[in-house]
């Protein structure tokens, strides 16, 4: 996509751009940093990880994973689309962001946060089908249905990103280009420009409803389900092992919508008056998720850990090998 076309208006010039003023008076700003760099490198890492040992486990190319890998590759693009970014900014002021790097960034920002949701929802759904029709989960959920119903998701967000970020492009902007934030998020970008923008937080507000409480609410669904179902499983080993299938998902979605919360309290509630500290805040508290999910579900799902165990001993093991093998 070339954003530079779709974002030109014939009012706003791609030789200007926009001002980023988070942070400029914020102590301590190494501390920041060291966090996003060591985020960004265990975010990479794990994913990375659990990525390579999918692909090289026939056993693990299943439906399941498959999403799992969505995920993945979703949690690898939200920080890598985020952090990069922030860090000039952080380290040495270099604040300035063209119109066509700022809406691009704005757009696949917006995109992965709110696949993020949607990959949850679709391992939720993953879940309901296993629990509750284990018998049939082979035949409902094959690698070809996974596989389409994620390209259709991908598909329905990029559709719910294009309207309210083009919109937001082609106003006319003021000669006042002070974007109060890190990096261009829709809201504090539109409300710049020198035109009434009620139509562009009604957009903005209604794609945010859809992609994370349209989410939130199959989950919920699907949870009051699954509750109902295990409820009429006799055996208690049985019940367990069923909640206990959905554990790593229920932590999942506590960390992804907690952020959001904390981010919704500390912002109407004004709990935090700094405002380069409640940034500091919102931006470690986004960035931690993508970092966390493959940890978390690479320790509760003894299937992949043993996976990754073995992987990540391949190596020491080798150099056993060729040692004895010197020695005799």
């Amino acid at each position: 996509m070339n954003f530079s076309v779709v974002f030109s208006n014939g009012t706003n010039s791609f030789n200007k751009g926009f001002y980023l003023t988070a942070f400029r008076n914020l102590e301590n700003k190494n501390y920041l940093i060291l966090a996003l760099v060591i985020i960004y490198i265990i975010t990479l890492l794990g994913n990375l990880v659990l990525l390579a040992v999918v692909l090289m486990n026939s056993s693990l190319q299943n439906p399941k994973y498959l999403a799992v890998c969505n995920l993945a590759i979703v949690d690898i693009s939200m920080n890598s689309v985020i952090i990069p970014q922030m860090v000039p900014v952080f380290a040495s002021n270099q604040n300035f962001v063209s119109f066509g790097a700022c809406f691009s960034q704005m757009f696949f920002m917006h995109f992965f946060g709110d696949m993020e949701s949607f990959s949850l929802a679709l391992l939720a759904y993953d879940r309901l089908i296993a629990i509750c029709w284990p018998l049939r989960y082979s035949t409902i959920n094959t690698n070809l249905r996974m596989l389409l119903i994620i390209a259709g998701i991908w598909s329905l967000v990029v559709l719910l990103e294009i309207f309210p970020v083009t919109f937001a492009a082609r106003l006319p902007y003021c000669s006042s280009r002070e974007v109060q934030s890190c990096c261009c998020e829709h809201s504090p970008v539109y409300k710049l420009a020198c035109i009434d923008t009620s139509f562009n937080r009604q957009l903005g507000t209604a794609k945010t409803l859809t992609a994370l409480l349209g989410p939130l609410t199959f989950i919920i669904f699907t949870y009051v389900i699954v509750v109902v179902a295990v409820t009429r499983i006799a055996s208690i080993s049985q019940r367990w092992k069923a909640f206990h299938t959905c554990l790593t998902h229920l932590l999942l979605v506590l960390l992804y919508y907690m952020p959001v919360m904390l981010a919704y309290v500390l912002g109407n509630l004004r709990l935090i008056q700094n405002f380069d500290l409640y940034t500091a805040v919102l931006t470690v508290s986004v960035t931690i998720p993508p970092m966390l999910n493959p940890i978390i579900y690479s320790l509760k799902t003894d299937e992949l850990r043993d996976k990754i165990v073995k992987l990540l001993g391949k190596p020491k093991v080798a150099q056993q090998i060729i040692k004895n093998e010197a020695n005799g």
